[in-house]
């Protein structure tokens, strides 16, 4: 299986990447080929809205997204892959702005995305533990998995996560690492 994991984080080395590593791990002993696009280093302009695509491409932008000079865009690698992880820190009960920009431009290519039935999963982390902190960010992705027509693979929410070191003392990162290993075909 192809995967591609988009990451949020404007830390390389923050805590949501070190879970990201463990998962990309489990995956690649699992035989399944993985990329990584780091969403907050990619030159990926927000959607605007304009409609031009016709929900359907190309869109009127040209950046990392698209693959119009015949290089291997973002949008390439999405519609090239069986599985796509989102990782991304908890910003204010949501996703980062840099990874939501990315979702946003799948605007232009919904039907694609649609069509190709793909896997999902949500790798997440926050310093808050309390109960109802990855409410919201669960919320948007089960609305994503439903209109994306995704199969949820599951969930990492690491809570109680604040600074990289805590990661990797946590009980997630063994869990990252066996949802990559698990995954079958």
């Amino acid at each position: 299986m192809k995967i591609v994991v988009l990451t949020g984080s404007p830390q390389k080395h923050g805590s949501s990447n070190l879970l990201a590593e463990q998962f990309i791990k489990g995956a690649k002993e699992a035989g399944h080929g993985v990329s990584v696009i780091d969403a907050a280093h990619c030159n990926v302009k927000p959607c605007t809205g304009c409609i031009r695509c016709g929900y359907g491409g190309p869109c009127a932008q040209r950046d990392d997204m698209g693959s119009e000079s015949g290089g291997q865009g973002i949008k390439s690698q999405i519609l090239g892959a069986d599985m796509i992880v989102f990782v991304t820190p908890l910003y204010y009960y949501g996703m980062s702005a840099q990874l939501k920009t990315i979702i946003d431009r799948f605007c232009a290519f919904n039907g694609d995305i649609q069509r190709k039935r793909m896997k999902s999963a949500l790798i997440s982390v926050a310093w808050n533990a309390d109960s109802w902190t990855f409410e919201a960010l669960t919320a948007h992705y089960q609305t994503l998995v439903k209109y994306l027509n995704f199969q949820d693979m599951g969930m990492i929410l690491g809570k109680g996560c604040g600074t990289p070191a805590m990661t990797a003392r946590s009980r997630y990162m063994p869990e990252a690492y066996e949802l990559g290993k698990s995954l079958r075909g």
